[in-house]
């Protein structure tokens, strides 16, 4: 289903200058002058924060596609992604596409529906950048999420203001000031029942543990876990330039036709430099759903190698699994078969 704008009369995009307005209009401003010029696409589910920033978008960028997934997991969800479309051009979108998608059950139903949601965007944005709602609190709670899986620097970076084609532009911005953006426009917010389903990790971390964290703690941990996640990033953007240059060196050589790593280079670099290069090495030829599991296995085949066999890192074909090994004084990484 798609919705496509005409001429929008004169006051489509006019907004109050309200303070919390202003907020979200500052910060996708700011979010286009370094990422993106002329024309974006907005991703709305008709909540608090992708509202705000669409009125936000439709006002500051040169022209807003918005586009609507429909999950399909509720009754009237395609009532709900009419109106979000209708609401889009109001504001001022050029037009308003709905996306209709089937869930699996693969992961779980969160993890189903983002697979989901984030294959229909990537479908229907025609080369533009996407912009999603993701806010300051959204943000606290995967660092949160990042800890508890206590996968490393790179699990608590959180998300990054634009990781082509995603980007976000509301991640200094609270969800209480969205919610005041769609109060000062006349704007009435769709509320997910699934938003408040405590079967789900993140809605309790939402409800239940960053609550508590700001009463014990005594107020701003929101901000101060966001904070951490974008000096993370940035420590980590270094350590993986760092990376790239030692995997370039462990790549040379005669014997590698840069498929196949020296362990002599590997073993003689700082840990957290050799563990990225690994990481980076293992993606580029394949893996898939790395986890910190794979990546020690597979250190260890070049710091404690004690004759031990190869490591199956995911990825692969039907019946054939990806398999990093070490032969002759460098890591290798093939198919083989199973059995």
């Amino acid at each position: 289903m798609s919705r496509t704008a005409g001429a929008m009369p004169g006051d489509a995009r006019r907004l109050p200058e309200t303070d919390a307005v202003l907020e979200v209009r500052r910060a996708v401003r700011g979010w286009l002058a370094d990422y993106a010029t002329g024309d974006v696409a907005v991703a709305l589910s008709g909540g608090a924060d992708s509202l705000a920033l669409t009125a936000a978008a439709a006002v500051e960028a040169d022209r807003v596609e918005a586009l609507i997934v429909d999950h399909q997991l509720q009754k009237g969800s395609d009532r709900v992604a009419a109106e979000a479309a209708a609401t889009a051009l109001a504001l001022g979108c050029r037009s308003a596409h709905v996306l209709p998608v089937e869930v699996g059950n693969d992961g779980g139903m969160e993890a189903a529906a983002r697979a989901a949601r984030y294959m229909a965007l990537d479908g229907a944005r025609g080369g533009l950048p996407v912009l999603l709602g993701h806010t300051l609190d959204d943000q606290a709670e995967t660092v949160l999420l990042g800890l508890g899986r206590g996968s490393g620097g790179r699990s608590i970076q959180g998300m990054a203001a634009f990781a082509d084609p995603w980007g976000r532009p509301l991640l200094r911005v609270r969800r209480a000031v969205t919610r005041q953006v769609c109060v000062d426009i006349g704007l009435t917010p769709f509320e997910d029942p699934h938003n408040s389903a405590a079967e789900f990790t993140r809605v309790r971390l939402r409800n239940e543990v960053l609550p508590l964290l700001e009463d014990v703690l005594g107020g701003g941990v929101a901000g101060a876990l966001a904070r951490t996640a974008e000096q993370l990033r940035d420590d980590g953007a270094v350590l993986d330039a760092l990376a790239d240059e030692l995997l370039r060196a462990a790549s040379s050589g005669p014997a590698s036709n840069g498929s196949t790593l020296s362990i002599e280079t590997l073993a003689t670099a700082p840990a957290a430099l050799r563990r990225r290069a690994i990481r980076a090495w293992l993606l580029a030829g394949g893996a898939k759903a790395l986890t910190n599991k794979h990546l020690q296995a597979v250190d260890e085949l070049v710091t404690g190698w004690r004759g031990q066999g190869g490591v199956a890192v995911g990825g692969g074909s039907l019946g054939r699994r990806l398999v990093a090994g070490r032969e002759h004084g460098r890591l290798t990484l093939r198919l083989q078969g199973t059995r």
